[in-house]
C-alpha cells in the first residue's frame, strides 16, 4: 500500500512538472529575442536555403574550371542479326552479322576559360570478336590522344563566367547577411508589439483598479453631497470604459503573443515577457561613412555590379552569333591486331583536324538586329542603375537622419512618461480631497496613457532605424567590425 502511494505521488508531481514545462513562463530580452529569430525562425531558414543554393552554384561554377576525369565503355555489345551489303556491281544483298563488341575510353577534360576552347587527353580500346565458324578477335588501341575543340569567333562563355560568377556568390552572402538583420528586424517589430500591448494591459488593469475605486469614492461623496450626479455618472461610464478597455487589451495581448511565438518557433503554452531594453546603444552614425560601408559591403551593390556585366555579356553573346567558325584537331597514335599486346606495338600515327564554319550570308538582318536589342538593353540597364543608386542614396540619407533624431525623441518621450506619470499619481490623491475635478483626472490619466505609449513607440522607432541601417551597411556599430560569418561553415 505504501509503495502505491509513493508511486502516485511520483506521477502526480511528474505530471506538475510538465505542466508546469508546458505552461513556461519565459522573460526575453531582445537580445535574446533577436539571437533566436535568427537561428529558429522560417525567415532565417529561407534565407540559409537561399545562400546554399547560391553556395552550390557556385561549387559547381568553380568545377568548370578544373580537370574532369571521365570513363565511358560499351560492356558489351553484341550482336546476331542480318545487314545490307552492296556488291561489286551495285546490286544489294543480305549477310549475317554475329559478333561481339566492347570498347572503352578515359579521357582528362580541361576547360581553357582564356580561349574558350577544351583540351583533353584521350586513351581508349576497342575489342571486337567476330562468332561463329572461323571466329577471331580484333583489337584497335589508342595509348595516348590530344584533342582540342576551340571556337574561333563566339562569345568565351568561360571568360565571361569568371567575371559573372564570383560577383553573383559574393551577392548572395551579402543578401544572406542582410537577410538574418531583416529576420531581426521583423523580430524587433513583434517584440515591440508585445511589449506595447503588455503595457496597453498594465495600462487598462491599473485604469480599471483606479477606476472602481474611484467609483467607489465618488459613490460616498455623492451621499455627502460633496459632488454632482453629472460627476458621479461621469465616474462610472469612467468604470465602463475601463471594464470595456481591458477585454479588449486582453485580446490583443493573446493576438501578439501568437505572433512573436511563432515567429520564434516556440509552444503555444510558452508564455512571453518582454522586457523594456532600457540599454540604448550610444552610437553616431554620419551619412558618408555609412554610404561608404554600404557601397562596400551591401548586396545591392554587388547586384548592379552583376547586372552591368551581365548586360556586357549579352551584347558580346549576340555579335558572337553573327558567325561561327570551330577548330576541331586530335594527334594521338593507333595500334591494330588480332592480338591485345601487339595492338600496342607498331603504332602509326592518328590525327584529325576539322574546321566548321558557320557564317549566315542572308538572315534579313536578324543576328543584327539581336545585337542591337542587346545594346538598347545594355543601356537601358545603366539607366536603371543610375536611377537606383540615386533612390538608394537617398533613402540611407533619410535613414540616416531620422536615426540620429531619433535619439533626442527618445530622450523627451523618457521625460513625458515620467512627468505624465507623477502628475496622473499627484492628480489621483488630489482628487479623493475633493480638490480637482473629474474632467482634470480624466485629462491626467489619458495624457499618462499616452505619453507611456509614445515611450515605447519612440523606443521601437529607435531600434526599428539601427538595425535598417545595421542592414544596409552590414556593419557592426557597437563593436565597429564589420558583419561576417563563416560561410563555409554555415552551407554544411
Amino acid at each position: 500500500m505504501f509503495k502505491r502511494v509513493i508511486f502516485l505521488l511520483s506521477v502526480s508531481l511528474a505530471a506538475v512538472g510538465l505542466a508546469a514545462e508546458d505552461n513556461a513562463v519565459l522573460s526575453l530580452s531582445l537580445p535574446e529575442v533577436l539571437a533566436r529569430a535568427r537561428k529558429n525562425s522560417v525567415d532565417a531558414e529561407v534565407a540559409l536555403n537561399e545562400l546554399r543554393s547560391a553556395y552550390w552554384g557556385y561549387r559547381s561554377y568553380r568545377a568548370e574550371l578544373l580537370p574532369e576525369v571521365t570513363l565511358n565503355a560499351t560492356l558489351p555489345s553484341y550482336r546476331k542479326q542480318y545487314s545490307s551489303y552492296m556488291e561489286s556491281n551495285g546490286s544489294y544483298t543480305f549477310v549475317p552479322n554475329n559478333y561481339l563488341q566492347m570498347n572503352g575510353e578515359l579521357a582528362v577534360t580541361q576547360n581553357i576559360w582564356l580561349t574558350g576552347g577544351k583540351v583533353s587527353v584521350n586513351t581508349s580500346l576497342d575489342f571486337y570478336r567476330q562468332l561463329g565458324s572461323g571466329a577471331y578477335n580484333r583489337y584497335m588501341s589508342i595509348p595516348a590522344a590530344i584533342t582540342l575543340s576551340q571556337p574561333l569567333f563566339g562569345v568565351n562563355t568561360l571568360k565571361w563566367d569568371r567575371k559573372i560568377e564570383p560577383v553573383r556568390y559574393s551577392q548572395a552572402k551579402a543578401r544572406f547577411l542582410s537577410a538574418t538583420e531583416d529576420v531581426a528586424r521583423q523580430a524587433i517589430g513583434y517584440y515591440f508589439s508585445l511589449l506595447m500591448a503588455r503595457e496597453n494591459h498594465s495600462i487598462a488593469r491599473q485604469n480599471l483598479e483606479n477606476a472602481e475605486r474611484l467609483y467607489e469614492v465618488a459613490k460616498v461623496k455623492r451621499e455627502m453631497g460633496q459632488i454632482s450626479r453629472n460627476d458621479l455618472l461621469q465616474m462610472e461610464l469612467n468604470l465602463l470604459d475601463a471594464r470595456s478597455a481591458m477585454t479588449d487589451c486582453e485580446s490583443n495581448l493573446k493576438s501578439n503573443m501568437f505572433n512573436l511565438r511563432s515567429f520564434l518557433d516556440y509552444g503555444e503554452d510558452v508564455e512571453i515577457l518582454p522586457e523594456i531594453p532600457l540599454n540604448i546603444p550610444a552610437v553616431e552614425i554620419n551619412y558618408g561613412d555609412a554610404l561608404d560601408k554600404a557601397l562596400a559591403n551591401n548586396q545591392f551593390a554587388k547586384s548592379m555590379l552583376r547586372r552591368r556585366i551581365e548586360a556586357d555579356y549579352e551584347v558580346a553573346k549576340a555579335k558572337g552569333a553573327m558567325r561561327e567558325i570551330n577548330l576541331f584537331a586530335q594527334l594521338g597514335y593507333t595500334g591494330t591486331d588480332r592480338d591485345f599486346v601487339a595492338s600496342y606495338q607498331g603504332l602509326r600515327s592518328n590525327q584529325v583536324v576539322e574546321v566548321g564554319v558557320s557564317i549566315p550570308l542572308v538572315d534579313w538582318g536578324r543576328r543584327k538586329g539581336q545585337v542591337k536589342v542587346a545594346e538598347s538593353n545594355r543601356r537601358l540597364v545603366e539607366s536603371q542603375v543610375r536611377q537606383e543608386t540615386m533612390n538608394f542614396n537617398q533613402n540611407l540619407f533619410i535613414l540616416v537622419e531620422r536615426y540620429g533624431k531619433q535619439m533626442k525623441q527618445l530622450d523627451i518621450a523618457r521625460r513625458a512618461d515620467e512627468i505624465a506619470q507623477k502628475r496622473y499619481a499627484t492628480n489621483v490623491e488630489t482628487f479623493l480631497v475633493g480638490k480637482i475635478s473629474t474632467l482634470d483626472l480624466n485629462d491626467s490619466r489619458v495624457k499618462k496613457d499616452e505619453a507611456r505609449r509614445n515611450y515605447v513607440n519612440e523606443l521601437y522607432l529607435f531600434w526599428d532605424y539601427y538595425y535598417q541601417i545595421r542592414s544596409l551597411t552590414l556593419w557592426d556599430y557597437e563593436t565597429n567590425t564589420g558583419i561576417d560569418a563563416d560561410f563555409d561553415e554555415i552551407v554544411r
